[in-house]
């Protein structure tokens, strides 16, 4: 939650999920979506126009530039990382030796979290630090910079941009010639299917260019459906913390990516027809010591979540969730989700009139179908507040608004059913909410990767145990290196630790 810049300035702006949906509650990809740009390593796509492939000169041009810094913007701006650097563009040049493409692409690496990569029609590819860290070896890394480059050669933005055109001109013409918006509206929803089938293929034929790409550069091929079984590990687990089945796809037959299982066994039959396991370039060693001192998780200036702390050293602010929450810091507000979807928290800022006291804003409701209990006027370490309660139809709300520093923030809670415990929790997590002092704010450090050689005494629970993180350190530890719960260390193999 970025000096909590996306601020909410309307009533009425959140509704209720039981589920996690990406690219509207999470990160803040709603200033993308005018782009069209396909987001392939992660789960939350973002868009980008499409434009015929440049070579990095031309990339001055003013709309293409303006798209550039619209992402680095979005993205946490360039992250600088010098060891990562020279691996990535090593293995770029590697790769576009292999395809034909010359000196093409050019990589941003982006101050995020967030694990996903994408590519510009342009040739720009960009690699978030949350995908590096999840990583394990160069052929891990090469598979995902070739799946971009595939659909940039295979200029699968493009035809994605020209299949919508087409299917939302037919729509129009068919609601206006036949005079049946009914019948229109039919048309488009068809045509969406079809372009969710359409990208759903194109993924799957990037990936099957990849594995072949990284072998022809002397590369292990299967590090592409490693790090896919990676990205499913920390997909499925994230869902797990946000009160999701593992797996759930929704709505699939709309979805625009092919189920993560499925691009494994694509890539791992793939591979298996290139060479047998362990020939190709690895790197594991070279590749981890670039990582040594990687930031890991939120940047703290913007706000980050300690467990069930969240901390923002940037406003000062700092306030502790309920037990049973998980909270994940976004540009725009605080969520938190927890009792496998039936009990949910938002906490962000608002900017209220000067002449609108707390006590109004907070009885004028802010959720559509709701109508506010009775205001209580109160203060929370020594800042003026207001508190109130609501009922829905499924849900019960308990609503506050704290000002300090001519800021007004909100927490919302809200329960299915009648929570006999929603109050107690509510009431705890806004006591909690205060001002940090110079000192802690001064002494907030990011997380980091640190590498590890394992020794013959060493477990995946000992070293798990060493990690900086709340009670699903084990989880985590799996998840970096890529390992299953069952699997055991080899001494003398470095592995990856997040620690302060």
């Amino acid at each position: 939650m970025r000096g909590m810049s996306g601020v909410m300035r309307q009533r009425g702006g959140w509704t209720p999920r039981t589920r996690w949906t990406s690219g509207v509650a999470l990160r803040s990809c709603a200033l993308l979506l005018t782009l069209l740009l396909a987001g392939c390593a992660g789960d939350r796509p973002v868009f980008l126009p499409p434009e015929p492939p440049r070579r990095p000169a031309q990339l001055a041009d003013s709309a293409a530039q303006r798209e550039h810094q619209r992402l680095l913007a979005t993205f946490g701006g360039e992250y600088r990382a010098p060891a990562v650097r020279r691996i990535v563009d090593e293995t770029v040049a590697r790769l576009a030796s292999v395809t034909g493409s010359g000196s093409l692409y050019e990589v941003t690496l982006l101050n995020s979290p967030v694990v996903n990569a994408f590519a510009l029609p342009t040739g720009r590819l960009y690699l978030t630090r949350g995908l590096l860290a999840l990583a394990n070896d160069r052929a891990e890394l090469a598979a995902v910079v070739a799946h971009e480059i595939a659909h940039v050669q295979a200029r699968h933005a493009v035809e994605r941009a020209e299949l919508q055109q087409r299917s939302e001109l037919v729509s129009r013409v068919v609601a206006q010639v036949l005079e049946d918006p009914a019948a229109g509206a039919l048309v488009q929803a068809r045509s969406k299917v079809n372009i969710a089938s359409f990208s759903r293929q194109q993924e799957l034929e990037a990936d099957l260019i990849a594995v072949r790409a990284i072998a022809a550069a002397g590369f292990d091929p299967y590090g592409a459906s490693r790090f896919l079984a990676s990205l499913g590990r920390t997909t499925n687990h994230r869902a797990m913390l946000m009160g999701e089945r593992p797996g759930s796809r929704g709505l699939d037959i709309l979805s625009s990516h092919p189920s993560t299982n499925e691009r494994i066994q694509l890539t791992l039959a793939s591979a298996r027809q290139i060479a047998a396991p362990g020939l190709g370039l690895r790197d594991r060693d070279g590749w981890l010591a670039a990582l040594e001192g990687l930031s890991f998780g939120d940047d703290p200036k913007d706000g980050t979540v300690r467990g069930r702390r969240y901390i923002n050293p940037g406003l000062g602010l700092s306030f502790t969730a309920p037990e049973g929450l998980t909270l994940e810091s976004t540009p725009d507000a605080v969520l938190g989700v927890g009792g496998n979807g039936s009990r949910a928290m938002r906490f962000d800022s608002v900017q209220i009139d000067n002449n609108q006291s707390l006590e109004s804003y907070v009885g004028a409701g802010w959720i559509e179908g709701v109508t506010p209990g009775p205001v209580e006027r109160t203060t929370v370490n020594g800042l003026p507040a207001a508190l109130t309660s609501g009922r829905g139809t499924d849900w019960t709300f308990r609503l506050a608004a704290i000002q300090s520093d001519q800021r007004t923030y909100r927490f919302i809670f809200a329960a299915k059913g009648a929570d006999s415990d929603i109050d107690r929790s509510f009431r705890a997590a806004v006591a909690s909410f205060r001002k940090l002092t110079p000192g802690e704010m001064a002494g907030i450090r990011p997380l980091r990767l640190r590498t590890v050689v394992a020794s013959s005494a060493d477990t995946v629970a000992s070293l798990a145990a060493r990690m900086a993180s709340d009670d699903k350190a084990l989880d985590q530890f799996l998840i970096l290196n890529g390992l299953d719960r069952n699997t055991a260390l080899m001494p003398g193999q470095r592995y990856k630790l997040i620690v302060e």
